[in-house]
């Protein structure tokens, strides 16, 4: 799906907020005052965008749907001195999706709804309301705009939910604003929120090298059916990354490099090599925060999917099974066996964030 091997960004600077890119609590750590939060667009799907100055009274609102990710391959270098890791990490989009809805407001503000969106902050650490900021402020703008997120990609799951309301703000401001930022800026952008956010904006399938942020996209030769076994309550990134420093002291921890054996699955669409070759270096240090995931990765296998891994920082756990039908039942044993919330079906690559009203 996709193709190509060109690098998306190089040597993307700016802060790293979040380490491996992952939410703490779906964008961004912490906070519960009512918030302010905007995205840009690239090409409008309504007529009558305003210009740099707002929105014109013809578009009152731009949506944007955005996807999950599960890492196919996690692999985690050793501290870096500044505290982030080296990472080769190979992402695919997932059909599971968040909507991040543009419309001008007075003053910026982020409002949320969906499966726990009681854990999502609505201050100023969301990542969508940071992306409105930062936006807004290379255009030389006010972020006024309301920013309210539909999600339904877990909360603090290891799925990039924080880091895909990040893009689709960014994307939506962009269109209700009428910027027409170039794609190099905006992914620029993306990498200064946190290293899943430009792959958000990407989506398909892609090697994130750097802390994560700096994209390869990969050719796909097929689809992948997927369960995703959600887990109550969440791990925070920075824990779980600390946790692997901790089980990692006094070894020597290899720099980390993408599988051939791995890109080659993808290209040709080969499930089979694929569950042979996924992996996941946080893994461990997710289980050890969470041992009960154990079971959860168990449940899943016994049902008959191929492979089993920890998706990202967790505690979402990932099944990579044959086919439709196989997620169906691997889907329900998860739910039956008692060691899940919920299970969810997904297919993958899928396009990235997108403008979809």
């Amino acid at each position: 799906m996709s193709g190509g091997t060109e690098p998306v960004i190089g040597g993307i600077g700016g802060t790293e907020p979040v380490r491996g890119g992952a939410e703490s609590v779906d964008g961004g750590i912490g906070g519960t005052e009512p918030v302010r939060g905007g995205a840009g667009g690239a090409e409008p799907v309504d007529a009558g965008v305003a210009g740099a100055g707002g929105a014109d009274e013809g578009r009152r609102s731009v949506t944007v749907r955005v996807p999950a990710k599960v890492n196919v391959q996690l692999a985690v270098g050793a501290a870096r001195p500044d505290g982030f890791h080296d990472l080769a990490n190979v992402f695919l989009a997932v059909s599971l999706y968040d909507e991040v809805t543009a419309t001008p407001a007075e003053t910026l503000t982020v409002t949320c709804e969906g499966p726990d969106a009681d854990k999502v902050p609505l201050d100023r650490t969301n990542l969508a309301a940071r992306a409105a900021e930062l936006l807004a402020a290379r255009h030389g703008l006010s972020p006024d705009v309301h920013l309210h997120i539909a999600k339904d990609i877990p909360v603090a799951g290891g799925m990039a939910g924080g880091s895909a309301d990040g893009a689709g703000a960014l994307l939506a401001c962009d269109a209700l604003w009428g910027l027409d930022t170039p794609r190099a800026e905006l992914l620029d952008i993306c990498a200064e929120l946190g290293s899943d956010v430009p792959f958000s904006l990407v989506g398909g399938a892609a090697l994130g090298t750097g802390r994560g942020e700096r994209l390869t996209e990969l050719p796909v030769g097929g689809d992948f059916h997927w369960v995703f076994a959600v887990a109550d309550g969440g791990l925070s990134t920075p824990v779980v990354f600390g946790e692997f420093d901790r089980l990692a002291e006094g070894t020597d921890v290899p720099a980390p490099a993408a599988s051939p054996v791995l890109l080659e699955a993808l290209r040709t669409g080969d499930t089979a090599a694929l569950a042979g070759a996924l992996a996941n270096d946080l893994q461990a240090a997710a289980l050890s925060l969470r041992p009960s995931l154990a079971a959860t990765l168990a449940a899943g296998t016994d049902a008959g999917a191929l492979a089993a891994l920890v998706s990202g920082s967790g505690p979402t756990t990932a099944f990579l099974v044959k086919d439709a039908e196989a997620a169906k039942a691997v889907a329900a044993a998860l739910t039956a066996s008692g060691t899940c919330r919920t299970a969810r079906t997904a297919t993958s690559p899928v396009p990235g964030a997108r403008p979809v009203r």
